[in-house]
């Protein structure tokens, strides 16, 4: 992979691979659409015109982009380059990393999911004597239980996430542990162990939080729950885990930088090509489902972000595609069937990294040995190492998809450390902002979901009907 990071994209006239840099950093991740081409795969694929057909549409995007980060009326654009909220996280992460041997976090949907793909960059190895951080989105009692049984509640903080305040399941979870905790220590300790985040206003969750004089941090209520990761929803989790929040921040703004540079020529842009290659394979060639395929474990979060970010996105009016979270390698061996033989309703977005970034030597295994590999008639293992397969896995997938005309986007992130995830985390955003654009629907609002949060609350009450 080249070390400047750029993105490949279609074959028009002046298109090249480039860095962009901001604040001396590079965009660290590469793009490439190209086998989603019918020049490249066949049937399966769209034609270049109808790519570029959607430009107009992707500036007046940018532009709308723009003007929301000029007038600061999306929030969302402001992330990457605040720093003052910073300070205040910083202050709650090193009390309670001072104190407490466990800090646990609840949220659901956009209130863990983007913490959860954070958390999952951090060596154990040099957390050195930071404090373990479990984020429990569940309401299964087994697993609810499990986490909260070995605790010592004396010293173990707690984050309690939900931007409206008023999210079933991460009041349950609160109203279940407080009494345990009001039990283990007097009320008047109890700010000492409970910070709350959510939105200003008469939410339940921070009319509790002043019931008992918890500190509250602000959620801010202009951004979404699924967009929220940039924020304190995020970021003071990753700080607890020992991650760079302005890392994260600095390469999501590298991405930001140069999509709002690209309103002249939007398929420059990762994410509006992005878009615009996914929303022409649904119009032109009914691909229903985007597939976002990881080869490393510490991915698999954000495939799961990314579910959510598209879906409650997207699907809207009967429109939208379906996206489905894939972990590579093992399902090669549970969906590349379907994959390959099943129905062509598919986009392919395969995601990976090198896979010795952030190991330490105690995460370091030798190739195996000839002899051994001669054991077992396995040739092809002699002196591979546990990466070399899961890079060849991940090659040999690809390979396999787009042999079969499948229409395949890779993105070969550059590591996976804090910069990297922002960079990758911020483009899904855009890109699915834009692709809301193009298909006329409103990324930002969610009104089918409060269908089954009404019959929740019924079924609660009225257990019998």
């Amino acid at each position: 992979m080249c070390s400047g990071a750029g993105f490949i994209l279609p074959e028009r006239a002046g298109l090249q691979i480039f860095a962009v840099k901001r604040r001396g950093m590079v965009m660290s991740y590469t793009q490439n659409v190209d086998a989603c081409f019918d020049d490249k795969i066949g049937d399966l694929g769209v034609s270049r015109a109808d790519v570029e057909a959607h430009s107009d549409t992707l500036s007046a995007g940018i532009a709308k982009l723009q003007a929301h980060y000029d007038n600061n009326t999306l929030p969302l654009l402001r992330l990457p380059e605040r720093q003052d909220d910073l300070a205040e996280m910083r202050v709650v992460a090193d009390d309670y990393a001072d104190r407490f041997d466990d800090v646990v976090v609840f949220g659901t949907g956009g209130s863990s999911l983007g913490a959860e793909s954070l958390q999952a960059l951090t060596n154990p190895d040099q957390r050195g004597s930071l404090p373990r951080v479990h984020i429990v989105s569940s309401i299964d009692p087994f697993i609810f239980g499990r986490v909260i049984s070995g605790l010592d509640l004396a010293k173990t903080g707690w984050i309690i996430v939900s931007k409206s305040g008023g999210t079933a399941e991460t009041l349950m979870q609160f109203l279940t542990i407080l009494p345990m905790v009001r039990n283990a220590m007097s009320d008047d300790a109890l700010p000492k162990h409970i910070t709350v985040i959510t939105e200003p206003g008469e939410g339940a969750l921070r009319r509790l939080a002043q019931r008992f004089n918890l500190p509250i941090l602000d959620h801010d209520p202009l951004v979404g729950g699924r967009f929220s990761v940039l924020s304190v929803v995020g970021l003071l989790p990753a700080m607890l885990c020992g991650l760079d929040a302005s890392a994260v921040r600095a390469g999501a703004g590298s991405v930001l930088d140069t999509l709002l540079n690209a309103a002249s020529d939007p398929l420059n842009a990762p994410p509006a090509l992005g878009a615009a290659v996914g929303m022409t394979l649904n119009a032109k060639k009914n691909i229903n489902a985007s597939v976002l395929l990881a080869y490393a474990d510490r991915l698999g979060s954000l495939t799961r972000w990314y579910r959510q970010l598209w879906a409650e996105s997207l699907g809207k009016e009967g429109k939208g595609t379906t996206p489905i979270d894939g972990m590579g390698p093992v399902d090669q061996h549970s969906q590349v069937q379907l994959w390959l033989d099943g129905p062509n309703d598919k986009m392919f977005t395969i995601i990976g990294a090198p896979p010795e970034h952030g190991l330490d030597s105690a995460f370091r295994f030798p190739g195996i040995h000839p002899a051994l590999a001669d054991l077992v008639d396995a040739d092809y293992i002699k002196n591979r190492d546990l990466g070399d397969l899961m890079t060849a896995s991940r090659r040999g997938t690809t390979g396999a998809l787009i042999g079969r005309g499948k229409p395949v986007r890779t993105i070969d992130m550059q590591d996976t450390g804090e910069s990297s995830m922002g960079a990758v985390m911020m483009h899904f955003m855009l890109e699915t902002i834009l692709a809301a654009d193009l298909i006329g629907v409103d990324a930002f609002d969610q009104p089918a979901v409060e269908d089954g949060k009404h019959l929740t609350r019924k079924f609660l009450v009225e257990p019998d009907a």
